[in-house]
């Protein structure tokens, strides 16, 4: 399971995608989550996957990929989906005991799985066709105007670029104690939930450990490069808008509108 962990994972690659300014994509997928989040109605959550299967497409990353990274939220989709299931009212379909499912209830239950995985998939593929570092130049610059408010504009950037780069490392790191524990015999798939919950504390403690310690290491690091924040930093490549990442903010701000307008006629 921890391996189907992908998040923070960058494939690299030469596809239109890969080539885009990372401030398109970034604003592509506010966009997009507006789309997803405004969707009404089959009609339009069907223009919302049309979107996100042409970026799949042109970006050539494998839909099992995708796929696969679902695989740690899949409760979470399955609780989510029963829970709209039951508790929208609506026609009454079947009943028993205190649950109940009506028509309403199946097509929001229907749409809310849909929902989020198409989020989950369009944030992944941000993480895959982006490296950290052109996502933290994207981002500081997309929030460059908040400078003048004295916001850590690029000590932010800085931090979510790191957690993304490590979120891999933590979960390779999580695989080998948990293979180390069950070479010594732990045992972390019987008992109630309690006796689980302690059986984890073996994983844990030596986790924190070893991430606090990666952190120490970090920071010697980017101490000893004499790192001192955003002042006077370069960049070896300057991002730039391009021809095609204006006509991706095109077709981003089309989708947007398209959906807004369908919304308004019911579908």
């Amino acid at each position: 399971m921890l391996k189907d962990i992908t998040l923070g994972q960058f494939f690299p690659g030469s596809t239109i995608v890969h080539r885009l300014d990372p401030r398109t994509k970034l604003v592509l997928l506010v966009g997009y989550i507006v789309a997803l989040f405004t969707a009404r109605w089959f009609v339009t959550y069907g223009l919302v996957l049309a979107f996100l299967l042409l970026a799949v497409g042109l970006s050539r990353i494998p839909p099992k990929t995708l796929l696969r990274s679902m695989k740690p939220l899949l409760i979470v989709i399955v609780i989510t989906g029963l829970l709209n299931l039951f508790y929208t009212s609506g026609q009454v379909l079947v009943q028993f005991w205190i649950f109940r499912i009506t028509r309403e209830g199946i097509v929001a239950a229907a749409l809310m799985i849909l929902r989020i995985t198409m989020l989950v998939c369009g944030t992944f593929l941000l993480t895959y066709t982006t490296s950290p570092i052109a996502l933290t130049d994207g981002l500081e610059l997309l929030l460059g105007p908040l400078k003048r408010l004295h916001v850590p504009v690029h000590e932010l950037s800085m931090m979510m670029c790191i957690a993304l780069r490590f979120i891999p490392t933590l979960m390779e790191e999580t695989d080998k104690i948990i293979s180390a524990q069950k070479a010594r015999g732990a045992d972390f798939e019987t008992g109630n939930l309690l006796r689980r919950a302690k059986a984890m504390l073996p994983i844990l403690v030596p986790l924190f450990i070893s991430a606090f310690r990666r952190a120490d290491e970090l920071a010697t690091a980017m101490e000893c490069r004499c790192y001192h924040g955003g002042e006077g930093r370069t960049r070896l490549r300057q991002p730039r808008f391009l021809l095609h990442d204006f006509l991706a903010l095109g077709l981003g701000a089309a989708l947007v509108a398209a959906v807004a307008i369908l919304r308004t006629m019911g579908l």
